[in-house]
């Protein structure tokens, strides 16, 4: 695993690989620099069948506040066609398909602000710890932006279930760790003082599991949990995404 990374703090501690957003002055947003890390990360982590799992959290006062709007605007002013845009938003989606594929078991430890596109990180992920000071919330439609970051809607969805869903945002509301848990974007919730010990009592009985069980396990659940799905609208979120936010682009600039 190397160790020159700019946007994440990465620790390995035999079979547990720790990763951490490391950008607190942002509120750890999710950018270019930092989709291309975690995707190096997830790649390493294919290649090391000694890893059993993966922990990703962020530094600072929330887990990830989103993704990095400045750069969206940056991106458009040199390419209004919106290629870079759509590149971009290619690689939000490869990340959270190989955080869904890992081999290794991912487990998001959440605390503070887990917004748009830090909810998406966090529902790839298998396991999901939040602490009670977690506060959620899918901020796409008013930001003027189509809910296409990462192929994240029918995971939502089939995660947490259509009619909630449709209201929160629809509505964007903000909702907390609790009702985060009713609707199974969270497994457990804690004081946020017991977040290391609520992810070590998922780590301890995982890093005795054969890696090859693991394996097996994830790429049983994917292709049952997939089953009923006949194609993969998903596929058009990136050309989604860059057109809607071109076009709100080039309004304000009209």
């Amino acid at each position: 695993m190397r160790e020159d990374f700019k946007a994440l703090r990465v620790i390995a501690e035999g079979p547990v690989v720790k990763v951490e957003l490391n950008s607190p002055e942002t509120g750890n947003a999710v950018s270019g620099l930092v989709l291309d890390e975690l995707l190096a990360v997830l790649g390493a982590l294919h290649d090391d069948p000694g890893v059993r799992v993966m922990v990703l959290s962020g530094s600072g006062d929330d887990f990830c506040l989103g993704g990095d709007r400045r750069e969206f605007g940056e991106l458009l002013a040199t390419d209004p066609a919106g290629a870079d845009l759509r590149s971009l938003a290619g690689k939000a989606r490869r990340v959270c398909d190989a955080l869904a594929t890992a081999p290794t078991v991912t487990i998001a430890r959440l605390h503070g602000g887990v917004i748009g596109a830090g909810l998406a990180l966090a529902l790839f992920c298998d396991l999901r710890a939040g602490a009670e000071n977690c506060r959620f919330r899918m901020p796409e439609l008013a930001l003027g932006m189509p809910p296409a970051w990462g192929g994240s809607l029918p995971r939502l969805l089939h995660e947490a279930g259509a009619a909630k869903v449709r209201e929160l945002m629809l509505t964007g509301a903000n909702f907390g760790a609790e009702k985060a848990a009713e609707l199974s974007i969270l497994h457990t919730v804690v004081p946020e003082e017991e977040l290391d010990s609520a992810v070590t009592r998922w780590t301890k009985p995982l890093v005795r599991r054969s890696p090859m069980a693991l394996r097996t396990a994830k790429l049983m659940m994917n292709a049952y949990g997939n089953a009923h799905r006949l194609a993969d609208a998903t596929l058009f979120d990136a050309e989604l995404f860059s057109s809607a936010l071109g076009a709100a682009h080039q309004a304000r600039r009209g």
